[in-house]
């Protein structure tokens, strides 16, 4: 007999956990470079329209197709008879659906860890890989009764099952990748490479807040009794207040440390706290559940300094400490606070030691099955992108997509000049840079007797960091740089397609960066930057050269060469 109010709240927890997806594509876009954008939205997107089917032909039957230990069964397109699993007045086809975006959640999470530098094919493979048999294996020892559900292990929505399975996927594939070039500086101290679009990443917190709701509350997958309502408040206000909690500690914790309250860790903190309540917020009260946002709230910006700056794995977007960390830390905070049965209520340590040892082996599978097959990609096709391809982006290089924002240019890369500039040896003067001299009919008399001479430098956005590297290299003090819109004698290019049309770019983003030197040899500056800026193909630049009448300084009113004098000189 089905009940019409149970499968209606099912549907609505499917509906809500798959807008997730627009969430974590926002929060992944927006904590990382325009460059990269339309590669995360396809990410997203294609890892749940990879695991739907892929789920549905493998993953379901894994997970629920019978009643071992250690494996469910082999139950292709779900054919089988699910009675004795399915949620009390819930047709199969509901369950399914509320399963199947459960699993997109999971793969989705490994791509903020992995982003800007992972081959997209290589990204379909390991998320088929999550979807097919990493997660519903796991999900069977807890939900589909398995050892773990057994033994009395509690994740009521997938502190565990979801989030630190994807975690654990995510640290590992961060750490076979390595880096993002120019994250590191020579000395190993972590430099930060900053978000594009923090109104983006902010929206995308604020939808995976409201989905929430629906990951945590409908996972009651019932609404037809007085105690099933109950329940559902009580999720609610617990899943509402670890989120506003973890914020609230974490904003106090940078505020306190870096001396400003940190905006997108305060934004990763309402995550963490919602990733830890998600486990016990069932069983545990709302005291219980500030103490875990408490918790989480100090743990995630030590977690996520300690993976940034000690073990030097590079996580864009702190997924790994949002994700694994919290998952895991919530899970194990739901053994000392439920209600019935946590150590703190006088339940002993049976419970407690239970959802430490499914922790550990949960995390235990999830490393050990996602490492053989990063290690599998990683010898035949690949997993990450070459540094070229990296430097440009992976919208251009991976999907032909000149920009996800048609009209705006790039804002440059502030990747170091070593990693970029690849010249080997001197550069053929008849192939660098063309470099144009402007010759005044009358020489000024240069102010103060020093000759003044500006360059002028039109270059990629990508080199930008090489060139000002180099130049502070060579003594330069002051620069300015504009972003400009242009062509040389080509009128442009074809930057790719966008709905299989050509995109014509007759006109190229390009920086302009201006010098001016007196006491420099002019000709070092300007053989400096063609040597970093050189590759050799049409789009290299150009440098002007210009005399200079006069320079003044407003602040002390200084001019000509003393003006540009301040702690070094030029």
């Amino acid at each position: 007999m089905y009940s019409a109010v149970n499968t209606i709240w099912v549907l609505l927890g499917a509906a809500l956990v798959f807008f997730m997806q627009a969430g974590f594509a926002m929060c992944e876009a927006g904590f990382t470079r325009a460059k990269n954008t339309g590669n995360i939205l396809m990410k997203n997107l294609m890892d749940f329209c990879i695991g739907t089917p892929t789920y549905w032909i493998l993953g379901f039957g894994l997970m629920f197709g019978g009643a071992g230990a250690i494996i469910g069964g082999f139950d292709p397109f779900v054919l089988g008879d699910y009675a004795d699993v399915l949620p009390s007045g819930v047709p199969l086809f509901a369950f399914l659906i509320f399963q199947t975006v459960f699993c997109a959640t999971a793969a989705t999470i490994v791509s903020g860890s992995m982003a800007e530098r992972t081959k997209f094919i290589s990204y379909c493979i390991y998320s088929f890989c999550i979807s097919a048999f990493i997660y519903p294996v796991s999900g069977h020892w807890i939900w589909g009764g398995g050892w773990l559900s057994q033994l009395g292990f509690h994740d009521f929505a997938g502190s565990t099952a979801v989030h630190m399975v994807g975690g654990v996927c995510a640290c590992i594939g961060a750490a076979f990748l390595g880096p993002r070039i120019g994250k590191y500086d020579k000395d190993g101290k972590p430099r930060a490479i900053i978000g594009h679009n923090l109104s983006l990443g902010a929206l995308g917190v604020f939808i995976l807040w409201f989905c929430w709701f629906g990951f945590n509350g409908c996972s009651t997958v019932a609404m037809d009794s007085d105690e099933a309502l109950i329940s559902a408040g009580l999720i609610f206000v617990n899943t509402n207040l670890a989120a506003a909690v973890a914020s609230c500690v974490t904003m106090l914790y940078t505020w306190l440390r870096y001396k400003k309250p940190d905006v997108g860790m305060t934004l990763n903190a309402a995550l963490a706290g919602l990733v830890a309540i998600t486990a016990g917020c069932d069983a545990v009260s709302p005291v219980g559940a500030a103490i875990i946002g408490i918790v989480a709230g100090l743990v995630l910006p030590i977690s996520v300094n300690f993976f940034d700056s000690v073990v030097k794995i590079d996580d864009p977007v702190g997924a790994i400490s949002v994700h694994g960390v919290c998952g895991a830390l919530g899970t194990i905070l739901t053994g000392l606070l439920a209600v019935d049965g946590g150590v703190f209520y006088g339940g002993g340590f049976h419970f407690f030691l239970i959802q430490c040892l499914g922790v550990l082996a949960t995390a235990v599978w999830a490393g050990v099955m996602i490492t053989i097959v990063f290690v599998i990609i990683k010898h035949t096709i690949g997993l990450r992108v070459s540094a070229e391809e990296e430097l440009k982006g992976l919208d251009i290089t991976e999907h032909g997509l000149p920009s996800a924002y048609g009209g705006f240019a790039f804002v440059y890369d502030d990747t170091p000049a070593d990693l970029i500039a690849q010249a080997t040896g001197d550069v053929p003067v008849k192939e660098a840079v063309p470099v144009e001299v402007a010759a005044a009919a009358v020489e000024p008399a240069p102010v103060g007797g020093v000759k003044m001479t500006k360059i002028d430098i039109l270059c990629k956005m990508e080199r930008f960091d090489a060139l000002k590297r180099a130049m502070f290299d060579i003594g330069i003090t002051g620069m300015t740089a504009v972003n400009v819109m242009g062509c040389g004698e080509q009128r442009g290019k074809t930057e790719g397609y966008f709905r299989g049309a050509k995109v014509e770019a007759t006109m190229l983003p390009s920086l302009q960066v201006s010098i001016v030197v007196s006491k420099l040899p002019v000709s070092l500056v300007v053989n400096t930057a063609r040597k970093v800026l050189y590759t050799g193909n049409f789009g290299d630049g150009k440098i002007f050269i210009s005399n200079v009448e006069n320079v003044i300084k407003v602040r002390t009113g200084e001019q000509g060469y003393d003006a540009l004098q301040d702690e070094a000189t030029h």
